[in-house]
């Protein structure tokens, strides 16, 4: 094998026509500066293109054909005002269409159309009676608000209706045009409808494969993020608390991507190629993903024996040379593309190699800890599987459109997660100990409100008052102080850019191109950045009411004092009117946490000792352990935004969050010597002390935290003690293994005493 300077190397290569064997390029300071800045100019370029062919930018141009279509229609008949209502009832029904499944959308769109329909006309027909408009107004906040019980898009479908009534609830008309309007809402709902259904069977597989390339590039993120354990002088415990939040994120986009797929009728039966290579891509990336968690080493004793030799700054670069290679699978499943995996790639993990042995070799005088050599070594080989996955994703797209592509071995039905519609759920959270039934109520009392001020203050779009409560009210503290400061600072930001440009343009045409950009960037951020889309909103509302002939600098000002007045109310109440605080739900996240990760390592340990074990159970243990992760973990970061007082025994919450990831990192190593090996035990008593101990300890940690428990039981670990068992040469690390997943269990029971929930 040869080694060679680049720079040689390319010298080498044009005077010579014969190209050495093995060649080995070595790169070099300049080289990798080259190429740095080549990636630096690309990265942006490519970021574009990615939200371009992203699910939110074909949301925002949805959307804006859907609402904008019908007015400009109608406006060239001079029925502007009809093309309106219309509009508003797209708009409407567009608040419930986010990615999901197509039946589910469907059947939420008919749902939101019938709901808005009926509520249009009662309340367009009393609204002249303030009390009673009132009254109708409390209930119905208070029954939509109920809705979060069935999920998020059942919520949203309350929001819908809610959002009709608001935008009516000032407009006093003849019960004729009451009527006349409700059928021209029915009617923009309906255009909606089926148009989101007819872009939908254009492309059926479409927002799975940009659901799938957003899942794959979060975890290219969350490589990267933890590709930083590698960097000198790293900060350890904001890498940590950055995984977290990522894992979060990882799970969230897997979750969407899961119920496509096996939601997806042309993709269950498996009728064509397309759908297999996704389901293959998805199944393999998921498994990527745990071999990604699998890998958790003392970083800082790392750090101590091999900074001076230079060696962690490779494993850094192979792993976001990794995470690049992800990237491209991502792009390519977006735009069509067949992805190439990088040669440079390929070199940076045969240079570790070298680099490994190398150091090795010269270590003969032990100036590093063979322990630690031998750490550098299986993170190398974790290192290579991960690059063998990530080729073998690569392969896919070769066969993507060939009809012998394999059928990826998953039992789709039992992946997925069924919402229930009974009328009983709801009876059954209309008590006080329900977080949704205090929200309800809480919403409830802050519309009423914001009706009476609106009402008092008497400004001409004084319903911006109950809009600005509306999206801004959310179950918990921090959700709504959040979203509260996105609000409030995208409006005024956006404010002030509307007015800028009301003031300075008045070409016609050229309003309506800043009108339509302002509209597809208000609906294509809506789920991305909120922030953003509210910066959107106000210049295109305030653009919008120019044409209609009611633009001003008041108009902006207005808004702002609306949108501060409600976001005071929301927030205020949010605090001080039946608080829904994150500690009360902490120990029922901290429990469902361990039972996951109890329910993990029994699935792993039948792994081992189970002949023809069905992984089926095993995925199945293995996504709820990513379920538990990301609940709790968001929990917890959500805490942060609350009141100091509210943040209970937020040092034991996090070394809880720190122990239970590294267990399910340690079980997830377990897993994947099994699959590397494929090998079962001969015997299982030696291990079998450990395995049942482990257990022991998770469910006595349950019960300390059910019960409030704070004393110590004398519990004590189970020696290693292999000299009986029947294992394979080199494949010794599984014993030590179970041992570390026991002691880490220990961890866990000791600190379940110090937290009293």
């Amino acid at each position: 094998m040869q080694v060679f300077n680049n720079q040689f190397v390319i010298f080498f290569l044009r005077k010579t026509k014969k190209k050495p064997k093995n060649l080995i390029l070595i790169p070099t300071k300049t080289s990798l500066l080259c190429y740095f800045c080549n990636m630096q100019i690309r990265q942006p370029i490519r970021n574009i293109q990615d939200f371009l062919l992203s699910t939110y930018f074909a949301d925002g141009l949805r959307i804006t054909i859907g609402v904008l279509l019908p007015s400009l229609i109608f406006a060239q008949f001079g029925l502007l005002k009809y093309g309106m209502t219309l509009s508003l009832g797209a708009l409407c029904v567009s608040v419930v269409d986010s990615p999901g499944p197509m039946v589910h959308r469907r059947n939420a769109m008919l749902i939101t159309t019938a709901l808005i329909f009926t509520f249009s006309i009662i309340t367009g027909l009393t609204n002249r009676n303030h009390y009673f408009i009132g009254f109708l107004l409390a209930v119905s906040s208070f029954v939509f608000s109920m809705f979060y019980i069935y999920g998020v898009r059942a919520a949203s479908v309350g929001t819908a209706v809610l959002l009709i009534m608001v935008l009516s609830i000032d407009d006093v008309r003849p019960w004729q045009v009451v009527l006349l309007h409700a059928a021209f809402v029915l009617a923009g709902s309906l255009w909606y409808t089926g148009l989101s259904y007819f872009v939908y069977r254009l492309r059926p597989f479409r927002l799975v494969q940009q659901s799938l390339s957003d899942s794959i590039l979060e975890v290219a993120e969350f490589l990267r993020e933890k590709a930083k354990f590698y960097h000198q002088n790293n900060n350890y415990d904001k890498t940590y608390s950055e995984l977290l939040q990522l894992q979060v994120s990882v799970h969230e986009k897997q979750d969407a991507v899961r119920e496509l797929l096996f939601r997806t009728r042309e993709i269950v039966r498996d009728s064509t190629p397309e759908g297999r290579f996704l389901l293959l891509v998805f199944v393999d990336m998921v498994d990527l993903f745990e071999q990604v968690m699998s890998t958790y080493y003392n970083y800082q004793q790392l750090h101590d024996q091999f900074d001076k030799a230079g060696i962690l700054s490779d494993y850094e670069m192979a792993i976001k040379r990794i995470s690049y290679a992800l990237d491209d699978i991502a792009f390519a499943l977006k735009s069509g593309g067949i992805p190439v995996i990088s040669k440079r790639l390929l070199i940076e993990i045969e240079r570790l190699k070298i680099k490994i042995n190398n150091l090795e070799k010269n270590n003969q005088n032990q100036e590093y800890n063979t322990l630690g050599i031998i750490a550098l070594k299986n993170i190398e080989v974790n290192i290579e599987n991960i690059l063998a996955r990530v080729k073998t994703i690569f392969s896919y797209f070769k066969i993507r459109n060939s009809k012998d592509i394999v059928k990826a071995d998953v039992d789709t039905e039992k992946f997925i997660t069924r919402q229930k519609f009974d009328f009983k759920l709801f009876t059954e959270n209309l008590t006080y100990t329900s977080s949704t039934f205090r929200h309800s109520l809480r919403v409830t009392v802050v519309m009423l409100l914001g009706f009476i001020v609106a009402q008092i203050l008497d400004f001409s779009h004084s319903y911006w008052i109950l809009l600005t409560i509306l999206v801004i009210s959310k179950p918990g503290f921090s959700l709504t102080k959040e979203r509260n400061y996105q609000r409030l600072i995208g409006t005024t930001v956006g404010a002030f850019i509307g007015m800028g440009v009301i003031t300075y343009i008045h070409d016609r045409n050229t309003l309506f191109v800043i009108l339509l950009f302002c509209m597809i960037g208000c609906y294509s951020f809506q789920r991305k950045n909120y922030v953003v889309s509210v910066l959107f909103m106000t210049p295109y509302i305030l653009i919008l009411f120019d044409f209609l002939g009611m633009g001003s600098i008041a108009l902006a000002r207005e808004r702002i004092y609306d949108t501060f007045i409600g976001s005071g109310i929301a927030l205020l109440a949010s605090y001080s009117l039946f608080p829904t605080w994150e500690y009360e739900k902490l120990k029922e996240a901290m429990i469902n946490m361990l039972k996951a990760n109890k329910a993990y390592f029994e699935q792993v340990v039948k792994l081992y000792f189970e002949k023809n074990y069905n992984r089926t159970e095993y995925k199945l243990a293995r996504k709820e352990v990513y379920v538990s992760t990301a609940n709790l973990a968001s929990l917890f970061q959500r805490m942060f935004s609350e009141p100091k007082s509210k943040q209970l025994f937020i040092k034991e919450v996090h070394q809880f969050t720190a122990l239970s990831h590294l267990l399910s990192s340690y079980v997830a190593t377990l897993s994947l010597y099994n699959k590397e090996h494929q090998f079962i035990f001969e015997s299982f008593e030696n291990l079998k002390p450990i395995a049942n101990n482990t257990d022991y300890l998770l469910d006595t940690s349950i019960n300390n935290l059910e019960q409030g428990k704070d004393t110590i039981d004398n519990v004590p670990l189970i020696r290693l003690n292999d000299n009986g068992l029947a294992i394979k040469k080199g494949e010794d690390l599984v014993p030590e293994q179970f041992d570390l997943i026991q002691k880490v269990a220990y961890d866990i029971y000791k600190l379940s005493v110090k937290i009293k929930l």
